[in-house]
């Protein structure tokens, strides 16, 4: 008697953690909501069944020469942009997922309202990369990207194309201007 006891509640604690619902805006290294890095583009009719997806035509295929998806909420709030890894290919899975609504983040409170305080007090920055009109953060352990315009810098650091970006140089303040989760790698 007392075995079967224990055994019942064993079972019920496995099946309720097991019963565990995915929070559909959250960000880890290896999903975003309900997706995750082997997500194929011929399942995100069942995961986004509610939401609208455009660019996505009934053949599993894709429009045009532009690889990517949106997903829209049902009242017409862009939440994703999606880039699969193959274009024209419904087994391909997504490569990069650029986060547009503010509800996703980290576990750590990281979203698109974030300033580099918030990138630097929480994650260890990868590297900085210096292009023409941005700079791009690279968190390696979610393999997040994060796009700040110079626009945000001081004006002594706008223009100067060989200059080896630090931490130090980016106001606290800053804001995001891009949020890219990459699975390409």
């Amino acid at each position: 008697m007392r075995q079967s006891i224990l055994g019942l509640i064993a079972l019920s604690l496995l099946l309720l953690n097991c019963n565990k619902e995915q929070n559909p805006f959250e960000i880890s290294k290896n999903h975003v909501g309900l997706l995750t890095d082997s997500t194929q583009v011929k399942d995100l009719k069942n995961i986004y069944a509610n939401d609208s997806i455009v660019k996505f035509i009934s053949g599993d295929e894709f429009t045009g020469n532009i690889n990517n998806i949106e997903i829209f909420e049902k009242g017409g709030k862009k939440l994703l942009t999606l880039t699969p890894k193959r274009a024209l290919d419904s087994t391909a899975t997504i490569g990069n997922i650029r986060i547009l609504d503010e509800r996703y983040k980290t576990n750590k409170n990281l979203t698109t309202i974030s300033t580099f305080k918030d990138i630097q007090e929480n994650y260890k920055i990868s590297r900085i990369s210096n292009l023409i009109n941005s700079i791009v953060i690279a968190i390696d352990e979610i393999n997040v990207n994060i796009t700040i315009d110079k626009k945000e810098l001081p004006a002594n650091l706008r223009f100067d194309m060989d200059l080896k970006f630090e931490s130090t140089h980016i106001p606290e303040n800053a804001k995001i201007k891009y949020f890219f989760v990459n699975w390409n790698n």
